[in-house]
């Protein structure tokens, strides 16, 4: 889902960087705005490391490609399109300066795509359909299409920035990636909804902005055991952009800036799991300060 830099058109990656800046200095101030509650504030530290390492765990979707969780309907729903785009904007570049996994010149065009638009795509069926009125069954409906949708929404807007590019896509193959993005988003619908699920078993959505500290604890110690042994059963096909890519025969130029565990590779003695672990250990700390230094600026602003 992350584009690469030398995909796109320096007017389309131009425009799109213009662009995400202004969105996300808007959901911002929006996040600012609604901002007040101390105890949410953990929250967005240990969702952001939560879906940083979900985001590691690649499935296969079919034809030699794999996905993987993008999480924006889940961080939407959890903590509010605002705060959730917020948050997903810090994990987007933390994976392009950090770990190499998109690049640094179209970062604006992933941050449009899956922080922006993929995030207020996820949250509009749900704040449409999740009522109390609806019923439990609604409300899984509700959850199952915001992830669904985030997916579509940011895949369609990758393909549309790739043929605006120049990019010559035949139909079939371009059929083919239509096709795959839906498995993606069909599987991150369902994994959406086993995660608000497991989620409100500790505590209501609805309530989460005050839960105490036990739930953001056990999130924290989910995104642990996905780190740790999640990449264990981590396909390691390429995902849709990358397979795509392959079969067009677009180059990945390299990064201007040095990423220090590129590949999520740590570079410490032993076996590649244990050096990807170290490496997703280490972009799990740096997401969850960063998620909790933005939430303490923001609350803290607000309250000034």
């Amino acid at each position: 889902m992350h584009i690469p830099d030398g995909f796109l058109s320096p007017p389309v990656w131009a425009t799109l960087d213009v662009a995400s800046a202004g969105g996300v200095a808007v959901v911002a101030r929006r996040a600012h705005r609604e901002s007040g509650n101390q105890n949410q504030i953990p929250l967005l530290g240990v969702m952001g490391a939560f879906v940083f390492a979900a985001q590691m765990i690649n499935f296969p979707v079919g034809l030699g490609t794999s996905g993987h969780l993008v999480g924006g309907a889940l961080l939407a729903i959890v903590l509010g399109p605002s705060a959730a785009a917020v948050v997903m904007t810090a994990i987007l570049c933390v994976q392009a300066f950090v770990f190499q996994d998109g690049g640094i010149v179209v970062l604006g065009a992933n941050v449009f795509n899956m922080a922006l638009a993929g995030v207020a795509a996820g949250y509009l069926p749900y704040r449409m359909w999740s009522s109390p009125e609806g019923g439990a069954r609604w409300r899984t409906v509700s959850i199952f299409s915001a992830g669904a949708l985030s997916v579509l929404v940011s895949a369609c807007l990758a393909l549309a920035e790739l043929l605006i590019s120049g990019v010559k896509m035949p139909r079939h193959m371009l059929a083919v990636s239509l096709g795959l993005f839906a498995v993606s988003a069909i599987l991150e619908g369902v994994i959406t909804v086993a995660a608000i699920h497991a989620i409100e078993r500790l505590q209501p959505v609805r309530a989460l902005p005050g839960a105490p500290a036990r739930v953001a604890g056990a999130i924290g110690v989910l995104a642990v055991l996905a780190a740790a042994f999640g990449i264990l059963l981590a396909s390691a096909a390429p995902d849709g952009i990358e397979h795509l890519a392959a079969q067009l025969g677009l180059a990945h130029t390299a990064a201007w800036a040095h990423a220090p565990l590129a590949g999520y590779d740590a570079g410490v003695p032993g076996p590649a799991w244990l050096r990807k672990a170290a490496a997703g250990f280490t972009g799990m700390l740096v997401i969850y300060v960063i998620s909790l230094a933005a939430g303490r600026l923001l609350s803290r602003q607000r309250n000034a």
